[in-house]
């Protein structure tokens, strides 16, 4: 069997067993992490060396020709094969997501250290820490020195032999290839969710619409467009080589296919000279150690991986992705893919999903990077030559005609991705559908206030509570995620699961009734209620009106914007800069005054209740809420995301209000809140409601074992 028929026959192993066990597949994943680490682990010093044999081996007059030529020709490349990337976006279908809270709103982005990811202040800590580009350009400025050395070739040939060393080793995990695809194919086929494989397909879709337009048009079409050499010349004498190169998807193999190919173009089209029989011998070996187009289409995934995660890359990042993708990709793709998903903070994740594709994308990288080299061999010839053909009818055609097929491309294949992939958003379900963690007696739940029993009692609160056998707790309606109803009708949320916690532990019913936000401190201080939990913030004006608890819980202030502008709310001073925003509040006077004073040419709207936030004809520029109370509302409205302005967090403490003259009651409230914190309570809740982590019913994958089979039976 064939080596690309092993890959195959390990790609299709790996599908099947991945289907047979579904999640029991999950196991194999260790197998498939050590297979990824054996690809990564000789790439780094593979780069150092074969750089600087390279570089190293040239003389002066051969280093400055290829250097001013050559790297233009590499450049233009480069350049079209980038625009290629960055047209990518525009084919994937704009999507609705949003998500529960998470820490990471929290954590200030780190800054972009140019000097520490390009400079090597010490190439020893890149090495060992993967800094790529730091690598890379400490091995180019070593290769480069040598030029001048004269006795360098010592030097070179040790390096030589270390890399003919390591190209053995790569051989040797090559080899095993086949087995290392079976795992990671397994495991993705068995773990995969069927959203996930949906969002899959676009990625695929895509991929290979803009790796044939690259290598079947822009890239020989700008060959015809600067020499006299034919398009369909440039494709006929090239056809077999980059044909092999797509069913092996190795182009190391078909070089010196290709190479052939350009001789005999060049012999065909250009006056006869000798002297250019070596140049694309040198070109293309020279060439081989700076990344092909092949690998500059890769950086899609990044687009892609951002898009999936709802991570945006946007396009003030270009240039960051371009210039820093250029560098990485020097080295080994494995290696690239997850520097730049870390750089960008996109999760680390979905760099298994990168190794799925990759079963695919590699062949059509391939076909790419075969076009790539005869574009590099055939331009820098004639460059190197006397210079290039310009003819300004055949470049304008030329332009024209490329810029008809990418509209034709992005606008063919996102309209066949909208008709084949559903979009449809469906997260406001899933707070709906929500549930107490623990199963509980059923409260009883009053929604109006006039049907809540009058209190006859004078006693203490704590007294009453015992007289009644039950708890009586105000809630405040719209205060999501802390009091709500869910699609059962019941009321639900963190204070909610808190408040049957509390009645447990005082070994009472529970009964929920609502409270009017302008008649809090008279419901509390008239014994309508024993206590308030709904998410309160600590203010001084409350404090100095009623007893309010130990915080069980601090949120965070931030806004709430408008998804395509959140950018530009990232910090303070940038909000600052965009003049009077027009900002809806809810009334907590205390935290409306310290948003004034942060922003004192804003527009505070000042409303009541959460929901008021999100009404009204002409929306606000942003709504000012707590990043945890915020995150939940973005579940039902989709298009709007949180944003924790920098630098500097407001921290906002929550606590239960009860009536100040009972100190029993308040002393069992502050030392019950404390057993919660230190029992776990309190951080599961808050995973449950705030963070969601197992708000989603997560069903198993289909597999054949359990599903067809019926042999496992586990829940």
């Amino acid at each position: 069997m064939s080596y690309s028929k092993q890959i195959l026959a390990g790609v299709a192993a790996g599908i099947a067993v991945g289907l047979i066990l579904g999640d029991l597949a999950a196991s194999l994943k260790l197998a498939a992490d050590a297979y990824l680490k054996l690809l990564q682990m000789t790439v780094l010093p593979y780069v150092v060396v074969s750089l600087i044999i390279g570089l190293g081996s040239l003389n002066g007059a051969q280093a400055k020709a290829l250097a001013l030529r050559g790297g233009a020709v590499l450049l233009l490349v480069w350049v079209l094969a980038l625009a290629v990337v960055f047209v990518f976006p525009l084919m994937l279908p704009p999507q609705q997501t949003a998500s529960f809270f998470s820490t990471t709103l929290l954590e200030p982005r780190e800054p972009f250290d140019f000097l520490g990811l390009y400079i090597p202040s010490n190439p020893f800590n890149a090495l060992a820490n993967n800094v790529v580009p730091a690598v890379v350009l400490f091995s180019a400025f070593l290769g480069v020195s040598l030029i001048a050395v004269p006795d360098k070739q010592p030097l070179i040939d040790v390096f030589a032999v270390a890399e003919k060393a390591m190209a053995r080793v790569m051989k040797l995990v090559a080899r095993i290839m086949p087995v290392g695809l079976f795992f990671i194919t397994a495991t993705a086929a068995g773990t995969l969710s069927m959203e996930e494989l949906r969002r899959l397909q676009v990625y695929l879709l895509a991929y290979i619409a803009v790796s044939l337009l690259l290598s079947l048009w822009i890239l020989p079409g700008l060959v015809s467009a600067l020499t006299p050499i034919p398009y369909r010349m440039v494709l006929g004498r090239t056809r077999d080589a980059l044909l092999t190169a797509f069913l092996t998807g190795s182009l190391f193999i078909v070089l010196p296919m290709l190479i052939d190919a350009t001789k005999e173009l060049l012999r065909d089209y250009h006056a006869a000279n000798p002297d250019l029989e070596s140049l694309p011998n040198v070109i293309v070996a020279t060439s081989f150690n700076f990344p092909h187009a092949g690998k500059i289409l890769a950086l899609t995934f990044i687009l892609f991986a951002g898009w999936f995660s709802d991570v945006i890359v946007a396009g003030r990042d270009y240039p960051k992705l371009a210039a820093t993708g250029l560098l990485v990709l020097f080295g080994n793709i494995n290696v690239a893919v997850p520097f730049l998903l870390d750089l960008f903070g996109i999760p680390a994740d979905t760099f298994h999903l990168f190794n799925v594709t990759s079963v695919v994308n590699a062949r059509f990288g391939t076909l790419v990077a075969g076009s790539h080299t005869i574009a590099v061999a055939l331009l820098g010839t004639w460059a190197l030559a006397g210079g290039w053909h310009v003819d300004a009818r055949r470049i304008g055609r030329y332009v024209a005609l490329t810029a008809l097929l990418v509209v034709c491309t992005v606008g063919g294949v996102r309209a066949v991705i909208s008709r084949t992939v559903t979009n449809e958003y469906d997260r406001d379900k899933v707070i709906a559908k929500m549930q107490l963690l623990v199963t509980r007696e059923p409260a009883v739940e009053y929604r109006r206030s006039a049907d809540v029993p009058a209190n006859t009692s004078t006693a203490p609160a704590h007294d009453r509570i015992r007289q009644r056998g039950t708890l009586r707790v105000g809630y405040l309606p719209d205060s999501l995620p802390f009091v709500y109803e869910n699609a059962a009708g019941r009321l639900v949320g963190f204070d909610v699961e808190m408040a049957h916690e509390l009645a447990a532990e005082l070994a009472v019913r529970l009964e929920l009734v609502p409270v009017e936000r302008e008649r809090l401190v008279e419901r509390v201080e008239s014994g309508y209620c024993d206590l308030v939990m709904s998410g309160l913030a600590v203010t001084p004006a409350r404090a100095a009106e009623l007893r309010l608890s130990t915080a069980y819980l601090d949120e965070t202030m931030a806004l709430v914007v408008r998804d395509e502008v959140r950018d530009r709310f990232a910090t303070w001073r940038g909000i600052r800069a965009m003049g009077q925003l027009s900002i809806r509040v809810p009334r907590v006077p205390y935290y409306v005054a310290k948003l004034r004073a942060e922003l004192p040419d804003a527009k505070l709207t000042v409303v009541d209740g959460t929901s008021a936030l999100f009404d009204g004809a002409s929306p606000a520029d942003a709504i000012a809420l707590t990043a945890e109370r915020g995150s939940t509302l973005t579940l039902l409205h989709p298009a709007y995301s949180v944003v924790v302005p920098q630098p500097g967090v407001l921290k906002v403490p929550l606590a239960y209000a009860m009536a100040n003259g009972d100190p029993r009651l308040a002393s069992f409230v502050d030392t019950w809140i404390e057993l919660k914190r230190k029992d776990g309570t309190t951080d599961r809740l808050f995973e449950h409601w705030i963070l969601g982590r197992s708000a989603e019913v997560h069903h198993r994958r289909w597999s054949v074992i359990r599903d067809v089979l019926h042999w496992d039976r586990s829940p």
